[in-house]
């Protein structure tokens, strides 16, 4: 069994600023083994350096609460001097990499020295001899000993700063943001170096970063961070392939060089960095609920290895189909349209149903929106039986959007009219209130929405801006999940473009789940979190996009992925 290296239990950082304290870290948790790497994750003021520096004892201005153990001894009731002798010999940190961190008038070797000096009993010989053997480790000729900070790139100063933190043979190595501001090559560089040092001397390593690369490649179990709280743990692979909170699910669609066909986003910006009791992300949150804004989830497990503080258990399922079937009759014989289709969209996902013409996608979509009953299956919806078009029935329901803007709208309705039937079939609101409604609608879509624009018939409307009162006409419901039924097929590509840009902005900003029903690949792989293959009928594969798109594993897919990507597979 491992043993326990260092155990971070409900620690609380408040700093003094002038007459305001601002708590930066709320009863964080985690535990580190010898010889584990874990990562902290989270965006700029989340707390990770906060964190680091706690460990090490280097905060000024600032309370502290809660245990910091290391090796069995309370770190955080150690005086200075007494923390001086586990600092560097037991503990080390490799700062973030700026200029400042290096003294600009001290040569590397006069630097690196000094820490052997101070932190060992070295003699003056053995001293030397090891700034040479640390400069050995970490790749660096031994001419650049002489040279000052400036004189250095990125890449070197970072080496630097690592050879100065293994100088003394620590067992736990801090390490914020090791590649930040660095160049490609100098990144892999730097990652190859702390894997290698790792392995080599199964030093335990706490990973503070905002690459995610970085995490992927050197941390076994990873830690979600957010305004001072863990909001996710789990084991970096699963975490990364699978995140179960909404936050880390947004990190991770964030990120670049994780998501290389998909556009960047972002999670939608908080409203105030105020929580009250509640949450502290339900401002941002697709699923947020009344529950949020008054109690604080707490970090619990979900799983084996994997840990969620959410309210509702981590990301909920919006939609899921179990074996729907449908056949329908001809010429004497029974051809299923769709065969025990099961399909699962998580809020705030989307999902996109791909294959061929006439694989039955459009067919599920009219039964899960109950245009058409199924032979067999259920569906729930947020986790109830739905039957026919009960969730069309609702506010924050399911909406639907056909394919053929010219037939799904009667075009000698008025703008105002096309927009605003749902709500008068269903009786939703007061005369004014289902106007104001209206021009939300309209405006989100970026669609006139004075009197003048109201008025307009919509048999006057191009192709692209009856596309758009399409999605008005859906959105003015406020659904939780949109089926958006191959929205763009009938449109040139500039205003495809317009439209899809348009839908997924709104999609992040108002959080609604959508599932992508389209023949174009190239658009699925641009839109999607997660694809399911059908063919003939049947969902013949399912799964992750970037890892469907990339490692396609049914015959189907492949040649489908053959044909238009032109893909070795």
């Amino acid at each position: 069994m491992k043993k326990e290296l260092l155990k971070v239990k409900d620690l609380k950082i408040s700093y003094f600023l002038d007459s305001e304290v601002k708590e930066a870290v709320k009863g964080v948790s985690f535990t580190l083994y010898e010889g584990e790497t874990i990562g902290i994750i989270g965006e700029s003021g989340s707390g990770k350096t906060s964190i680091a520096m706690s460990i090490m004892g280097l905060l000024t201005n600032a309370k502290i609460e809660g245990k910091i153990i290391y090796d069995g001894i309370k770190f955080n009731t150690l005086r200075q001097k007494e923390l001086n002798r586990y600092r560097w010999n037991e503990v080390a940190i490799v700062f973030q990499n700026r200029l400042d961190v290096l003294n600009p008038v001290l040569t590397i070797r006069e630097q690196i020295e000094e820490v052997l000096k101070k932190h060992t009993m070295k003699s003056k010989g053995d001293i030397k001899k090891r700034v040479k053997e640390l400069f050995s480790m970490v790749n660096l000729e031994e001419k650049w000993l002489s040279s000052y900070a400036h004189e250095l790139s990125g890449g070197m100063r970072q080496k630097v700063l690592i050879a100065m933190a293994l100088s003394c043979n620590p067992k736990l190595l801090i390490i914020d943001e090791p590649t930040s501001s660095l160049d490609v090559l100098s990144k892999r560089e730097i990652i190859n170096l702390l894997k290698s040092i790792q392995k080599k001397n199964n030093i335990s390593m706490l990973v503070i970063s905002h690459e995610l690369p970085v995490i992927q490649e050197l941390t076994t179990k990873v830690e979600v961070l957010y305004l001072g709280h863990i909001l996710e743990e789990g084991l970096t692979r699963d975490l990364i392939n699978n995140p179960m909170h909404v936050y880390t699910r947004g990190l991770i669609n964030s990120s670049c060089d994780i998501n290389v066909y998909k556009e960047l986003w972002g999670i939608s910006p908080k409203i105030n960095l105020k929580s009250g009791n509640g949450c502290p992300f339900y401002q941002r949150c697709v699923q947020a609920s009344k529950e949020c804004t008054q109690k604080l989830p707490r970090l619990s497990y979900i799983s084996i290895e994997r840990k969620v503080a959410c309210n509702k258990g981590g990301i909920v399922t919006i939609l899921e189909t179990k074996d729907l079937s449908k056949a329908f009759k001809s010429h004497g014989s029974k051809i299923y349209a769709c065969k025990n289709v099961s399909i699962n969209v998580k809020a705030g996902e989307v999902a996109a149903l791909i294959g061929a013409s006439g694989s039955g996608k459009t067919t599920t979509a009219k039964i899960i929106s109950g245009f058409l009953k199924s032979d067999s299956g259920s569906i729930y919806f947020e986790g109830k039986e739905i039957h026919g078009c009960e969730a069309m029935r609702k506010i924050h329901g399911i909406q639907i959007i056909f394919q053929d803007p010219f037939s799904a709208i009667n075009g000698d309705f008025t703008v105002e009219k096309a927009v605003k039937e749902p709500l008068e079939i269903l009786n939703i609101g007061s005369e004014e209130e289902r106007k104001a409604m209206v021009k939300k609608a309209l405006q989100d879509v970026q669609m006139p929405f004075d009197n003048e624009g109201l008025d307009i018939r919509c048999n006057t409307l191009s192709g692209g801006e009856r596309q758009r009162i399409s999605i008005a006409r859906s959105l003015v419901m406020k659904p939780k999940l949109l089926i958006a039924d191959e929205i763009t097929s009938m449109l040139d590509p500039s205003t495809k473009a317009n439209i899809l840009r348009l839908l997924k902005g709104l999609q992040n900003e108002k959080g609604f789940s959508m599932l992508f029903i389209t023949h174009d690949l190239p658009l699925a792989r641009k839109i999607a979190d997660k694809v399911y293959v059908m063919n003939r009928g049947s969902i013949v594969e399912e799964g992750n996009a970037l890892e469907i798109f990339n490692k396609p594993k049914c015959q189907y897919t492949k040649k489908l992925f053959k044909e238009c990507f032109h893909m070795t597979v």
